[in-house]
């Protein structure tokens, strides 16, 4: 099981764009992912816990992997090192 962790704010005009690219290469991809969206306002401590200063931020397995919405093709191939 991968697990994708999308840091957002509710002000971030670029964190909806990371979220759809996230959603649909997911959907892609078929099962044994996992996406969990936090909002940094709500749980501050647990961006502070990877030291994410900047949203979006798309950690993957514990890992930060991308700060920005990242293309679908950077994505997919990286999520395809954990399948």
């Amino acid at each position: 099981m991968v697990k994708i962790e999308v840091f957002t704010s509710p002000m971030c005009p670029h964190c909806p764009a990371a979220k759809r690219v996230v959603e649909e290469v997911v959907s892609e991809m078929g099962g044994g992912i996992e996406v969990e969206h936090v909002n940094v306002m709500e749980e501050p401590e647990r961006a502070a816990k990877y030291g994410i200063m900047a949203v979006p931020t798309v950690v993957i397995n514990g890992e930060v992997k991308f700060v920005g919405a990242p293309t679908k093709e950077a994505l997919r191939d990286e999520l395809s090192k954990y399948l």
